[in-house]
Parts: C-alpha cells; sequence; structure tokens
C-alpha cells in the first residue's frame, strides 16, 4: 500500500487526476475547500491568463488553474524535495503548459513577472510557508516587499494565503485589498491593481 499523500484536481479538464504531495514537515496543501473557493471567486478570470505560484509546493493551485483554463502556469520552489514533486506533478498533468523554477522566490519572482508577459493577463498566487521551517520570522514582510517590487501592469490579481490571524496591509505598492475570507486557521486576502492619485 502506497503511503504517498495525494489530492486531486477539483474541476475543468484534469478533473479527478492525482496530484502528489510532499512530506507534512516540508510544506502544506492548500485545503481542498480553500482552493474551491478561490477558483470560484476567479471563474472565468483564470482562462487564457498567465498563472503563477510563488511557493510552488506540490503545485496543486496552480495546476488546478491549467485544468480550469489557464494559459499557462509557472511555479517556484526552493526545496530540492518538494521540487522533484512538483516537476513530477506538472509532467503528468500538464507538461507543455507548466514550468516549475528551482529556486529563492523573492529572487525569481520578481525577475520573471518584471520582464516577461508584456500581452498577458497575469495572476499571482502567494503561500508563504508558516510553522514547519525556522528563520521564516520575516517571511510575510519579505513577501510584500516582493509585491511591491512588481511594475509588470498585466498583473490584475494577487492572492496572499495567510495564517488568519494575520492582517495584511491594504496597501502594497500598486495593488489594493479588497476582500479577505476566512477558512478555520488559514484565510485568502485578495488584492487588485489599482491607479495611485499621486
Amino acid at each position: 500500500m502506497s503511503n504517498k499523500l495525494i489530492t486531486k484536481i477539483i474541476a475543468g479538464k484534469y478533473k479527478g487526476k492525482s496530484v502528489e504531495l510532499p512530506a507534512l514537515e516540508t510544506t502544506r496543501s492548500s485545503k481542498a475547500i480553500l482552493k474551491e473557493s478561490f477558483f470560484n471567486v476567479l471563474q472565468y478570470d483564470v482562462i487564457d491568463t498567465i498563472f503563477i505560484e510563488a511557493f510552488g509546493g506540490s503545485g496543486s493551485i496552480g495546476l488546478e488553474a491549467l485544468s480550469r483554463g489557464a494559459k499557462h502556469s509557472y511555479f517556484c520552489e526552493i526545496d530540492k524535495k518538494s521540487y522533484k514533486i512538483l516537476e513530477r506533478n506538472c509532467k503528468t498533468i500538464d507538461a507543455d503548459n507548466s514550468t516549475p523554477i528551482l529556486g529563492d522566490t523573492f529572487e525569481v519572482l520578481p525577475r520573471l513577472v518584471n520582464n516577461s508577459f508584456k500581452n498577458d493577463a497575469i495572476i499571482v498566487y502567494i503561500d508563504p510557508p508558516f510553522d514547519f521551517r525556522d528563520g521564516m520570522e520575516n517571511i510575510y514582510q519579505k513577501s510584500y516587499e516582493m509585491v511591491e517590487s512588481f511594475t509588470n501592469e498585466n498583473i490584475f490579481l494577487i492572492t496572499f494565503e495567510h495564517k488568519a490571524e494575520l492582517v495584511l496591509p491594504d496597501i502594497l505598492g500598486s495593488f489594493r485589498k479588497y476582500k479577505t475570507k476566512k477558512f478555520g486557521n488559514s484565510s485568502l486576502s485578495y488584492f487588485e491593481r489599482f491607479e495611485s492619485e499621486e
């Protein structure tokens, strides 16, 4: 009997396909209810977008986005064991339209976002790791600064998955928080691009 942890694609063209999860001590999988709510908010807005999962883990959010019509998904993951699983999942679900990147999200993502996708709508999903790795105390602050460094005007949505007790800033660079939804110990906070009145 396999002791592999798995989740499944909820809807779309790859519905029911299995996504292997890294070991629990390495990463947390986004809960199905939270994932479903996120895509209920997005609905058709995900179609033909570039979807970027900042802390890739298993890739379950970005692969779900592909299943629901995203044009291409990119994933950043620094942990080598998690990355191997992420790579396998991308190959299994949609090798042509998924790009896993091994590296530090805080270095890779601003470069990727600011230098590419000049003609594509972009969604960024940020689920910073917490509670299981030492040295992560300032992970949210670094994530805020990363968002503030985004200059690509095609990013129309940034969503943070975060600890429910954490209240995220109302403004991050060119993005304004417009909704937070709580799911037990986790929340999703949604940011949209806005034009500064300066």
